[in-house]
């Protein structure tokens, strides 16, 4: 094909591509300026994770010398960072909702220091998730492994700084950090989801927690366990209504076992132990074990040989 004939074909590929840009479909960022951008707040999420386990990443050489050097410079980087990516998050709300009575860099000032001041508070939920995932694991050799090894510890830790942020009701962010922490661990909490202290999900790949989940203290999961929510009830004009508690309630020290699921606006009462495999839409009473009905395995002996 001659240079003239590429040049011919190259500018029809590019009007039938720059054709499929004009509708609002949600697949296009053109000319937005008000929209966060995901690699700064991921950007930021590192520096997070670095002020709650310090040291964890490496980046940063920390000692008890340099420690609160380090601790000021990463808060001096994530107060300008991440206000300016709220600032952006609560603009594309506003022009969205034609709102023009928002101070969006105050409230987004105002949220930066409120997740500033909560990380001593989300560092000691931590602190008790590590130690429910060693207490709760017979493999666990140190807190440090749990800490260093456990894709769960991750997934739990950002959860917790997203839901701070969901709580405030900011824009896209939350769920931009939560989904980071599900394409690393496979372990998909929905940022709104209320998680009490002592938490311990064992393997975690494949767990789901929907948004209205709310989960009490001392809760343990396997892999595979589902909060889900039923189908959802649809409008006149068939589309799907949202808000309202849809997801379960999992009260203290309850154990699930793998591959669980448990559906709608239900309770699983203090205590219960719920077993592999059941499915669930129907409270269930505390102190209860819901299991499988016994299924008897067959063995059957080849003939030996001659």
């Amino acid at each position: 094909m001659k240079h003239s004939d590429n040049d011919k074909e190259t500018g029809k590929i590019v009007e039938a591509i720059v054709s499929t840009y004009d509708d609002n479909s949600g697949t296009n960022f053109i000319d937005v300026k008000n929209l966060p951008v995901r690699d700064r707040i991921l950007e930021v999420l590192d520096a997070l994770i670095e002020l709650i386990f310090p040291g964890y990443t490496g980046h940063r050489a920390v000692t008890r010398d340099n420690i609160r050097f380090v601790v000021g410079d990463l808060i001096c980087q994530i107060r300008l960072q991440l206000t300016d990516q709220i600032e952006l998050a609560f603009r594309h709300k506003c022009k969205l909702t034609s709102c023009s009575t928002c101070d969006c860099r105050n409230l987004a000032e105002e949220v930066t220091e409120h997740l500033l001041h909560r990380i001593p508070y989300i560092r000691e939920m931590i602190k008790s998730d590590v130690s429910a995932a060693y207490d709760g694991d017979p493999a666990a050799k140190s807190l440090e492994e749990v800490v260093i090894s456990y894709p769960y510890i991750i997934a739990i830790a950002i959860h917790r700084i997203a839901h701070e942020l969901y709580l405030k009701e900011v824009p896209l962010i939350p769920r931009i950090i939560s989904e980071s922490a599900h394409s690393k661990t496979g372990i998909d909490i929905n940022p709104g989801a209320q998680i009490g202290k002592r938490f311990f999900i064992d393997h975690g790949t494949g767990v789901v927690i929907g948004e209205t989940a709310v989960i009490g203290t001392g809760v343990k999961l396997y892999q595979g366990v589902t909060l889900g929510a039923l189908s959802f009830p649809k409008d006149e004009r068939g589309r799907i209504i949202k808000g309202g508690k849809r997801h379960p309630t999992i009260e203290d020290n309850v154990t699930i076992y793998a591959e669980a699921t448990i559906l709608g606006d239900i309770t699983i009462g203090k205590d219960a132990v719920i077993g592999g495999n059941v499915w669930i839409k129907k409270s269930v009473p505390a102190g209860t074990i819901v299991a499988m009905a016994k299924q008897e395995s067959i063995y059957k002996h080849s003939k030996p040989e001659k």
